[in-house]
């Protein structure tokens, strides 16, 4: 697509054992789709992105959901009877190597002091919330903070000084209040404002895209001067992302924030 910024897509299994090597925020490039950044670590004796998922019965699951405060009732499955528990189990296995299994202990203590923010829309909010699960797990008596409030939650573990936010934004780009009703500002990034001074951020989006007719969340789409009652998605796609892409060059110090885009989640209605 012509972003000038090079984005890290990752798997979110991976994630916290690439931030887990380096704290620092030098700018890398792990492109999963032809695993130009796997090819090389595969060199190195551990291809990340070449694996399997596999039944771990003694490491998982990492907390029990009925039991944690940060996950949306409607994500609970436990809580609503679900009779399956199987699907909590599974561990990603690279074939050439073994992860090391999460600590929230050693996490909070390499990420000491560090915000780092999910941007995005559902994807980003069950990593947020199963992230925060995992850590309280992991420390269940440390002190915490809790706001959730749209578009802007976050989780403060006071004892180690490590805050987790989650901004709710399913375009990345802004939809606005026009004369006309609400507008998708293909240009416009305002909600950008909240993302600066993050140690770590990590963006998706994609699945709201697709939506049309009644389920879309605009009346229109505006890119530049012209106003759209629809446009090709894909092309509507590229166009925010470039402005997401753009904001991310002017406004952030690769030498002090890592960022991660992700791929695309499927759907979660059935």
């Amino acid at each position: 697509m012509g972003f000038s910024f090079k984005t890290l897509l990752s798997l979110f299994p991976l994630v916290w054992v690439m931030l887990m090597q380096e704290t620092s925020g030098s700018r890398h490039y792990y492109n999963v789709s032809n695993n130009i950044k796997g090819r090389k670590q595969a060199q190195n004796g551990c291809n990340l992105f070449q694996g399997k998922w596999v039944l771990d019965l003694s490491s998982y699951p990492f907390y029990n959901s009925s039991q944690c405060p940060f996950i949306d009732s409607e994500f609970d499955c436990l809580k609503y009877g679900r009779p399956d528990k199987q699907f909590l189990q599974y561990s990603w296995k690279p074939d050439s190597c073994n992860l090391p299994r999460f600590d929230g202990v050693n996490f909070l203590g390499k990420w000491k002091g560090k915000k780092i923010m999910f941007v995005g829309d559902s994807l980003s909010l069950n990593m947020w919330e199963s992230l925060a699960c995992m850590v309280q797990a992991s420390v269940p008596n440390s002190k915490t903070t809790y706001v959730r409030k749209d578009p802007l939650s976050f989780v403060i573990f006071e004892d180690y000084g490590v805050t987790l936010y989650m901004y709710r934004t399913p375009y990345l780009v802004d939809i606005v209040r026009e004369t006309v009703g609400a507008v998708l500002n293909l240009g416009s990034i305002n909600g950008g404002n909240a993302w600066k001074g993050m140690d770590l951020l990590i963006f998706n989006t994609w699945h709201w895209w697709t939506h049309k007719g009644q389920s879309q969340a605009w009346d229109y789409i505006r890119d530049g001067s012209e106003l759209y009652e629809d446009m090709d998605r894909l092309v509507a796609f590229n166009k925010g992302l470039t402005t997401w892409a753009n904001w991310v060059d002017n406004n952030v110090d690769p030498n002090i924030t890592k960022v991660f885009f992700q791929g695309i989640s499927p759907t979660h209605y059935e």
